[in-house]
């Protein structure tokens, strides 16, 4: 993509403290190449918020796969942990945790039931880069996380534009492929 996406990834990357970071046209399209990197397709469920914007669900269905909405936690906003455990099934492919408003969703858990249940978890940053929880950046503790540049955004670009990070060398692969 040239010296320039490439520099500005080493940048966030090391920002952030994530081993990977890819470039990508959008924040939608950030999620959606994670959850194709996850293998996400028809008959598949994703765990997610209702409260976000619409591309939360619509790359699901993109994908063929349902949208099965947890229920927030009111104080913050974001996922509520124990909603995200009970809307859990067998079809369960993957979580999408979106950090709102600048403040992380309760990674510490969510990071628990996705270890416990073998289900991915992607973080969606879109509105929240820089956010930590426990001293950590958000984006750096799921499977993905995924960034948007979008001009509305906390840190908007010219247009629209989007990245993705991993801590895994091969899904940083698959992301750019």
């Amino acid at each position: 993509l040239g010296p320039d996406v490439e520099a500005f990834e080493h940048e966030v990357a090391a920002f952030l403290n994530s081993t990977h970071a890819v470039g990508v046209s959008s924040g939608t399209d950030a999620v959606l190449l994670a959850l194709m990197a996850l293998g996400v397709g028809p008959g598949d469920e994703v765990v997610t918020t209702p409260f976000t914007f619409v591309a939360s669900a619509n790359t699901i269905a993109r994908l063929g796969a349902t949208p099965v909405f947890a229920d927030i936690d009111p104080e913050n906003f974001n996922l509520d942990p124990e909603s995200v455990e009970r809307a859990i099934t067998p079809h369960t492919k993957a979580i999408v945790a979106v950090h709102l408003f600048g403040r992380s969703a309760d990674m510490g858990a969510l990071n628990e039931i996705a270890q416990r249940r073998g289900v991915p978890l992607i973080e969606d940053c879109a509105q929240a880069i820089g956010a930590e929880w426990g001293g950590r950046r958000v984006g750096t503790m799921g499977t993905f996380g995924c960034f948007s540049f979008f001009p509305a955004k906390n840190l908007g670009c010219l247009g629209d534009g989007g990245l993705v990070t991993t801590q895994d060398e091969a899904l940083a692969t698959r992301i750019r492929t």
